[in-house]
This record gives C-alpha cells, sequence and structure tokens, in this order.
C-alpha cells in the first residue's frame, strides 16, 4: 500500500471514530445526572407519540433502559429498573418476560400489593393484562415512595417482574396508545 493510501486509511478511520463518538456523547448529553425519580429521565421535552412515525417502546433490561422509538430511531430514553436476575439452569435470566409485547387495556393512577408489601403510580400494562407493568418507583402502604428502591432506577435490576420508572416518565408512559409495540430484550 503506497503512502497517499495509508494516509488515506487513517483519515477515514478518525473521521469514522471522530463521528460515532459525536453521535454517542450527542445522545447521552441529553440524559439527566444524577439520576432523579422525581424528574424525568432526559432534560428535553418528551416525544408526541402521535407525531411519531411508527412509534414502539424497546426496553433493556441488562441497560437499565427504555427507548422510545419512531422507526428504527430512539427519540427519548429513560431509565428504568425491570426484573431482578435469577439463576436457571446455570444462566442468569431476569424475572422480566422478554419478546414482543404491546400496550394493554389496564392502566391506573396507583396500586398496593401486600404480598409484596409495595405498590406504584402511573402503571400501563404491557404483559399479561395487569401482571407485568410499566410504572413508577415503588410505593410503601402510604403512598410514600421507598426512597432505597428509587436509588436503584438506572442502575440494577430491582423490580419483581414489572418495568419501574421514574414519576414523570412513568405518567408519559401512560398516554402511549393501546396496541403499541413493546419489545423486551435482556440487552
Amino acid at each position: 500500500m503506497n503512502l497517499m493510501k495509508k494516509l488515506l486509511l487513517i483519515t477515514l478511520v478518525g473521521v469514522f471514530a471522530f463521528i460515532t463518538t459525536s453521535v454517542t456523547a450527542s445522545a447521552d448529553s441529553h440524559m439527566r445526572t444524577p439520576i432523579d425519580y422525581r424528574k424525568p429521565s432526559e432534560t428535553i421535552p418528551y416525544p408526541d407519540i402521535d407525531k411519531l412515525k411508527d412509534p414502539w417502546i424497546k426496553v433493556s433490561i441488562n441497560k437499565n433502559r427504555v427507548y422510545i422509538m419512531s422507526g428504527n430511531k430512539a427519540v427519548y430514553t429513560m431509565y428504568c429498573s425491570a426484573g431482578k436476575y435469577e439463576n436457571k439452569d446455570g444462566k442468569r435470566v431476569s424475572i422480566t418476560p422478554t419478546g414482543t409485547f404491546a400496550i394493554q387495556s389496564e392502566r391506573g393512577n396507583s396500586f398496593y400489593n401486600p404480598s409484596v408489601k409495595c405498590g406504584a403510580n402511573n402503571y400501563v400494562s404491557w404483559h399479561d393484562n395487569g401482571s407485568y407493568l410499566f410504572h413508577s418507583v415503588p410505593t410503601d402502604k402510604d403512598g410514600h415512595y421507598i426512597k432505597s428502591e428509587a436509588a436503584k432506577l438506572g442502575k440494577m435490576t430491582a423490580s419483581h417482574g414489572c418495568v419501574r420508572l421514574s414519576v414523570p416518565d412513568s405518567k408519559w408512559m401512560m398516554n402511549v396508545p393501546e396496541g403499541t409495540k413493546v419489545v423486551v430484550q435482556d440487552n
């Protein structure tokens, strides 16, 4: 390879690295840090789901993120905490089911489950008619947010199978129309 081709190749690799870094930095620059369960995950306004082209929701259990998608493009990212990991047959598996689902009709302002001693606000079902929900960080029997559980948001899996969100993110999720596709993945 002559010197000119080598210089061109080095330049192209450098430009590609710069573009990749810039795109990642730009997407990450809107994420609120530190994470605050009382505020939206991003510092930009929520998207208008009715104006998105082919809207759907992607959940990454391992990354602790929910992505609001418009076609193949993530237009908003939310911090989340999905189901804890368990060992099943020697494999690490989340108790949140993976696959393709859809937003269901079950939704409401709050619930409390005495068997697990916690509840949540702003819930929307995405699987098994109310068994698996998007909802706020957990509340206690008196409706107060459990700060030790809220501190896990966006940092680790923590739920009994649902997808926990910040309070404002869970309110926004209540506006997602029934039938909207939800894809839950481990990665």
